[in-house]
């Protein structure tokens, strides 16, 4: 995935031809990602980064990795700096790009063609992030999603086995806690709200630079002896969210995506 000074396209990996204007701009679309890796790796940020990334993700663990709602990086400066960084925790970790999933309903073909010219693979469908990790060590990369993505993550994995193998980088648990009224918490997203006790939470570094970009991001891992001391009532609970009375559902459901093309995707 990676070569000297940046990026390039996964070998083996060819695109057939849509004309040399489409060729020209998904040659700029990785151009830019690579500029944008260059960013983060020159301001310090991803070093500060990697060193808080480091502690719950370990050493020595085949890990795979899930992103949702990365949004359109070709046009977007954030969210083509949020992708660079992925690819920094890809690299870190040593996680093969095949074992990478993405799923964006907002990703256009220019954008899906990026990313399997670097090797990743789309999710088959939109999977309102109930995506069963079936045990295995997955990092979740969800920065800036909604809160019903991470209620819905929990609630598909809600045992101390899964949820003990899990790593999500996104929105701060904390930061849901002090702007929610508890009712609202504990009503529509009552996952998050039981799992405060037993999640374990690292901000990412403030930097002048990415105030936008990574703003309100945190490191969440889940320790087995923490989830081990919460109540036995706390794990018989497994109704699967609604959001019957939510107000402000952030997320888009299963069949609202709308018709996009691009290349298959993988069963991950």
């Amino acid at each position: 995935m990676a070569a000297a000074g940046g990026w390039r396209a996964a070998s083996g990996r060819r695109r057939r031809k849509r004309g040399e204007k489409e060729e020209e701009s998904g040659v700029a679309v990785l151009r830019r990602l690579r500029d944008a890796r260059d960013e983060l790796l020159s301001s310090g940020f991803w070093a500060a980064s990697a060193g808080a990334v480091r502690e719950p993700l370990g050493s020595g663990r085949a890990w795979r990795c899930v992103c949702y709602g990365l949004g359109r990086f070709a046009a977007c400066p954030a969210a083509r700096l949020q992708l660079a960084f992925l690819l920094l925790l890809l690299e870190m970790l040593e996680v093969p790009p095949r074992h990478c999933f993405l799923f964006d309903p907002a990703f256009s073909e220019l954008e899906l063609a990026a990313l399997e010219a670097l090797g990743l693979h789309l999710l088959p469908e939109n999977e309102e992030g109930k995506h069963s990790t079936n045990g295995s060590p997955t990092l979740f990369y969800m920065v800036h999603c909604g809160k019903a993505l991470y209620n819905n993550l929990l609630w598909r994995n809600w045992s101390v086995g899964a949820l003990s193998n899990i790593v999500i980088i996104g929105n701060s648990f904390k930061g849901i806690e002090e702007r929610l009224l508890s009712r609202i918490l504990e009503r529509d997203y009552s996952y998050i709200a039981k799992i405060l006790k037993g999640v374990e939470e690292v901000a990412l570094p403030a930097h002048p630079r990415y105030s936008d970009t990574f703003n309100d991001t945190s490191i969440h891992w889940f320790p087995a002896h923490k989830l081990e001391r919460l109540s036995a009532e706390v794990w018989q609970f497994l109704e699967e969210p609604t959001y019957e009375d939510c107000d402000d559902l952030e997320i888009i459901r299963k069949g609202e995506e709308g018709s996009q093309h691009g290349p298959a995707p993988a069963q991950p």
